[in-house]
């Protein structure tokens, strides 16, 4: 079974509660007092976790993919280098989310797309790291990353078993506290695309790192489907409002989604129980009102032997249960019977009529 890891005082694993992670992303839009809001309504919602992103763009991209032009209703910059720098933030701003998500009460980390973002990321010494699906095969950046020391979380999407596999065994001699996410680097992703067993595929194949979903579609209950299947680490997008400019805001949960989305795991893994199967108090009422007993269907006298003719089953079964039946056919009854009497195993002889 998956082991235990702690993020910032959390513990992770089997029979805690699910791990939600707020993704922010760039739904901040670059501006700080916006991320400071969608901060603020994560923890509202009952999210464990907020996460940004961070990129060093001048040495992410090749010249041409940073001057490629980038003129469209999502766009913050005339090229996609210019862009992806308008919803960057800084040290500064970086230093005060920090600070507000821990005033707060929310873990605040990171996805560090590069050598220097990890770099970065690391002087405000955040609890976790994450490695976005494109990075699956970036060993360096990895094994970089890795040794920090911290847990990392790695998201799976477009990759094979062997690229998984290739990265565990990288983590795991440098660092034991690892989380495989299952993610489809769809956005969103069509359901038939999502693939939520691989979360059962990574349990078993990798029984030293927590399994979890990150999961672009825009819904909540596919990630409950996760859960049940045994992710323990739950992320999803998230904004204040979808409707606003930005690659993904649409798939992106509101407050009122991601609220329900922490309460569904919650219930689901109180529900889920611990496979036993008991009878409640509050069970025994409405069985009782439902359940049947057997009564004599009409007027008999003493020394009548029953025949299935002479007993029903009738509700409440607040007498002897019908799973009492063939016991009582048969018998020989030791007292009269009034119609719809009770039948109770004390007045019938012990003999059985022979068989004809």
């Amino acid at each position: 079974m998956p082991r235990e890891i702690v993020i910032d005082g959390r513990t992770i694993g089997e029979q805690a509660p699910c791990y939600v992670i707020a993704e922010i992303g760039a739904n901040h839009q670059g501006d700080l007092a916006k991320a400071r809001d969608i901060i603020r309504a994560a923890k509202l919602a009952g999210a464990d976790a907020v996460k940004f992103q961070k990129r060093h763009n001048r040495t992410l991209y090749t010249r041409e993919a940073f001057d490629r032009p980038y003129e469209n209703r999502n766009s913050y910059g005339a090229t996609y280098g210019l862009h992806r720098e308008a919803l960057e933030l800084d040290r500064a701003q970086f230093a005060e989310l920090t600070a507000y998500a821990r005033e707060v009460g929310i873990t605040l980390f990171s996805t560090a797309f590069d050598i220097a973002s990890a770099d970065f990321l690391a002087q405000f010494d955040p609890p976790a790291y994450k490695i976005a699906s494109g990075d699956l095969r970036t060993l360096p950046l990895i094994r970089h990353v890795a040794r920090f020391g911290k847990p990392v979380i790695i998201s799976t999407g477009g990759a094979t078993l062997d690229d998984v596999r290739r990265a565990y065994e990288l983590i795991l001699p440098i660092n034991s506290q690892l989380v495989i996410m299952q993610c489809t680097s769809g956005y969103p992703p069509e359901f038939d695309q999502l693939d939520l067993r691989v979360i059962e595929t990574y349990r078993r194949e990798f029984p030293e790192a927590i399994i979890g979903l990150s999961s672009h579609d825009s819904g909540i209950a596919m990630a409950l489907v996760g859960y049940v299947l045994g992710a323990r680490v739950i992320e999803k997008h998230f904004t204040l409002n979808r409707a606003l400019k930005g690659t993904d805001q649409a798939f992106s949960l509101e407050p009122g989604g991601m609220t329900k989305l922490v309460r569904d795991l919650h219930r689901a893994q109180v529900a889920l129980g611990d496979g036993v199967k008991k009878v409640y108090p509050a069970e025994v009422d409405p069985i009782v009102k439902m359940s049947k007993k057997l009564v004599a269907a009409r007027a008999l006298p003493a020394g009548h032997v029953l025949d299935p003719a002479d007993v029903e089953m009738r509700s409440p079964g607040d007498g002897l249960s019908a799973m009492h039946y063939d016991e009582v056919v048969g018998r020989r009854l030791n007292v009269p019977l009034a119609v719809e009497a009770d039948i109770t195993l004390e007045m019938l002889s012990d003999q059985r009529r022979a068989a004809e």
